[in-house]
């Protein structure tokens, strides 16, 4: 069975190499971009299983980013994820269509057990 793929998408290089270090050790393949601009290509080009987004990124932020995957690929699983946003901003990305939530805080011990509940 092939393994699952995940596109990460944040613009703190660390927060990238964290979560890619979980998920590879999770046995997921895994692809990382630095900025929302190139999502909806690598997308197109190569839909992912699941894709994790950061919010609060410089343009286009994660709220744009969001939007523009909905429209193009509506049933994409997106996982949202933010340092800095309160939990009503976590509860708008959901709105917006994300599948599920994480703070940064919480990746290193949720994020597998998140992962696993959307892909299994």
């Amino acid at each position: 069975m092939p393994l699952k793929r995940i596109l990460v998408i944040d613009d703190e290089p660390q927060v990238l190499k964290l979560m890619a270090r979980i998920l590879e050790r999770g046995g997921y393949e895994v692809k990382t971009a630095t900025s929302g601009g190139v999502v909806l290509q690598a997308v197109a080009t190569s839909r992912p299983d699941l894709l994790i987004l950061d919010l609060s990124m410089p343009e286009p932020d994660g709220f744009e980013v969001l939007k523009a995957l909905r429209q193009r690929e509506p049933t994409l699983p997106i996982l949202v994820i933010s340092g800095f946003l309160g939990g009503s901003m976590l509860r708008a990305a959901e709105l917006f269509g994300a599948v599920a939530t994480l703070g940064k805080t919480d990746v290193p011990e949720l994020l597998l057990e998140t992962v696993w509940r959307i892909i299994p």
